[in-house]
């Protein structure tokens, strides 16, 4: 540890310098010398020092007045005082502006060095404090989040935007689209980011298991119950709780989850003390939540709760311009899990990899990538790799007007409906498509 902690000395005294100076490289520090304040203040400008000595009494700037000067530069060394006139006084002032502690002249050997051992140990300590927290960060934050494209920005600056307020969030988009992925990242740049993010995949657990999975439950309370357990609610105090398929739960249990949201309180399966649990709610889903309180499937009350903030995550068919830069990722992504060399990709692969018409999105091409390299060649992946002619060759037998239809809906989702820049896009002029939407019945997705 002594090898990288580095001290300046600073004393008009050469004999004081000298003594110092020797005793501390002794010890194992790196050291360095100012026979004033005005030398120690240039030698600063291009060097920081973990602790520096300064004596109380010099010519021109004394110690307390280099010790301002010090802060002022926002150094974040430790500043000891160094006196021959100890007083009360002096020491007081010298902490008061922040000096680390103050040791008077002459000097015991050993009281010294345990006063620079104690220093030397909080510098480690900050030090280890500093990389134990951004060790937790890294933790907490999720894979890079792919995509340069107008949608994805729009996404992402919403997720800026969201992230430092407590409000419930509903994060909607087709499977396999990224939303765990964005529930994550508004989680991890939030004020709540060193508190758990608690995930819960709503729609693969019954009513009766959902309900002892997000209260916990009480020993007895049901058979098989043999001991206390937490709920999820309870895990998620300080953080956040991402429900994901929120479309799914029964009415009973949106009526129980409408009362928890509201009164932040809850009681065990089987218990009767109440619990508080300071949680954020982040909700996510691939249905229409709208239409479900319209059709009488979803709480109208329980949707206004949740619908605080509305993220829609777009599919990968509009936003066809990540395609390139996600199949990078993919690539260096499974090559280094399967310690292999970085392959390449046929131009004309990435090019039919831009026409595929992807329903499982994101998913669907992280999946077709890694099949690639798995089964595929050791240099490149080519479009025998790939399970994607038989989709081409299915599209290319639909009728003309099937094919046009698709593909100004696609443009017009992807400029949202913009109908000067989706025209200009198509290179018709606006009269031609209002009539191509009239023609198709085209409307926007909602």
């Amino acid at each position: 540890m002594t090898t990288k902690i580095s001290i300046l000395i600073v004393d008009d005294e050469e004999s004081v310098r000298d003594s110092l100076y020797n005793w501390f490289i002794d010890d194992g520090y790196l050291v360095d010398r100012a026979e004033n304040a005005k030398q120690a203040l240039s030698i600063l400008e291009s060097k920081n020092f973990d602790i520096i000595l300064a004596d109380i009494k010099m010519p021109g700037m004394d110690g307390m007045e280099l010790h301002r000067r010090i802060r002022s530069l926002n150094k974040d060394s430790i500043v000891i005082i160094m006196t021959a006139f100890a007083s009360v006084a002096t020491a007081v002032q010298a902490l008061k502006d922040g000096a680390y502690d103050y040791i008077t002249k002459p000097f015991d050997p050993d009281d010294l060095s345990h006063l620079i051992r104690n220093a030397a140990s909080q510098i480690s300590l900050k030090s280890e404090n500093e990389a134990l927290r951004n060790k937790v960060v890294s933790l907490e934050n999720v894979e890079d989040i792919i995509g340069n494209s107008q949608a994805m920005i729009k996404v992402l600056k919403e997720v800026e935007k969201v992230a430092q307020s407590n409000s419930p969030v509903i994060i909607t988009g087709e499977s396999g689209t990224g939303k765990e992925l964005i529930a994550k990242a508004i989680h991890s740049n939030s004020p709540r980011k060193y508190f758990p993010l608690v995930s819960v995949h709503c729609g693969a657990l019954t009513e009766s298991l959902l309900e002892s999975e997000l209260f916990g439950h009480e020993k007895g309370a049901f058979t098989g119950a043999m001991f206390n357990r937490k709920g999820r609610f309870e895990m998620a105090d300080g953080g956040t709780i991402f429900l994901d398929e929120i479309a799914t739960i029964s009415a009973k249990m949106q009526v129980e989850l409408l009362r928890v949201l509201e009164s932040k309180t809850f009681v065990r399966v089987g218990g009767n003390k109440e619990i508080t649990s300071d949680f954020r709610v982040i909700c996510a889903t691939n249905k229409d939540l709208k239409k479900m309180v319209e059709n009488g499937t979803f709480r109208e009350d329980l949707f206004y709760r949740l619908n605080v903030v509305n993220i829609i995550v777009p599919p990968l068919r509009e936003r066809i311009e990540d395609i390139p830069i996600l199949v990078n990722y993919f690539i260096n992504k499974y090559c280094t899990s399967m310690s292999r060399d970085i392959i390449a990709i046929d131009p004309g692969v990435l090019k039919r990899l831009g026409e595929y018409d992807y329903q499982g999105n994101v998913r669907e091409l992280e999946n077709m990538i890694e099949r690639a390299i798995v089964i595929g060649n050791d240099k490149e992946i080519r479009l025998k790799d790939l399970p994607i002619e038989k989709n081409i060759i299915s599209n290319s037998i639909e009728s003309l007007d099937d094919l046009e239809k698709k593909h100004v809906l696609q443009i017009l989702n992807r400029y949202n409906w913009n109908i000067s820049r989706t025209a200009k896009a198509l290179k018709v002029d606006r009269v031609t498509l209002y009539n191509k939407i009239k023609k198709y019945g085209l409307e926007p997705s909602k």
